[in-house]
């Protein structure tokens, strides 16, 4: 899910680099100065997709905020990330920002591990994300098992044979991991 493109830059250099016409395609991330570029593969992005298509469900129905998909970019402790998905609460936020990077870490982030991806960067933005406030569903579609991290809460582990629940943040929200996983 990811590649560092050997550039080092500031936050305001990120942000007109990943404005350039050039750039336009790419899933781009800013952590400590150094630019990622995320690649997923397609078990990983169909695996999002069905979890973000069922948040999306709840969300809508319960009109309680936004959610955006792979292109929805936040600033998260100090860095720069685009989650598979993620939820941001209107109470949080109730004017959706404009700019490429919400300025605001999201109420919930979706992960999904893709096979590039590198566990010391997974563990980072696991921390920054905790740090943030943000929950994060971390889903690995290989092993087919799904990890909730709350801030200042025990991980949560879920398999295929398991229901995600929303927990407070998302109260009355399930999904069948068997739905989610192929």
């Amino acid at each position: 899910m990811s590649q560092t493109i050997d550039r080092r830059m500031t936050a305001e250099q990120f942000d007109d680099y990943v404005l350039l016409p050039e750039n336009s395609d790419r899933r781009l991330e800013w952590h400590d100065g150094e630019i990622i570029e995320l690649v997923s593969n397609g078990k990983s992005s169909r695996t999002a997709f069905h979890l973000g298509n069922k948040l999306g469900i709840y969300v809508y129905a319960h009109r309680s905020g936004v959610l955006t998909g792979a292109d929805g970019g936040y600033w998260v402790n100090g860095e720069k990330y685009i989650p598979d998905a993620a939820y941001l609460s209107y109470a949080r936020q109730p004017i959706p920002a404009s700019v490429a990077y919400n300025p605001l870490a999201p109420d919930l982030a979706i992960e999904v591990i893709s096979p590039t991806d590198k566990p010391l960067t997974i563990a980072r933005k696991i921390q920054n994300y905790m740090a943030a406030g943000t929950v994060v569903w971390l889903v690995d579609p290989q092993d087919r098992v799904l990890n909730v991290h709350r801030p200042g809460k025990k991980i949560i582990t879920l398999t295929a044979d398991d229901t995600l629940d929303g927990g407070d943040l998302l109260p009355g929200f399930t999904a069948p991991l068997a739905d989610i996983f192929e």
